[in-house]
């Protein structure tokens, strides 16, 4: 991901800033505990393709 974009990117529920995570391949929303994929270097911020994430 480029950094450029990862500035601009925001949750799409609470319009908070994302984590990128490389290893999962996923934008992280710390606020709502959801992890949105990224496929072929897309971001796919649909809440319906978030998935909840673990509590660690």
């Amino acid at each position: 991901m480029k950094k450029k974009l990862l500035q601009i990117l925001v949750c799409p529920r609470c319009h908070g800033p994302l984590e990128y995570r490389r290893k999962q391949s996923v934008l992280v929303c710390q606020k709502d505990k959801l992890a949105y994929p990224i496929r072929n270097g897309i971001p796919v911020l649909l809440e319906i393709e978030a998935k909840a994430l673990d509590d660690q």
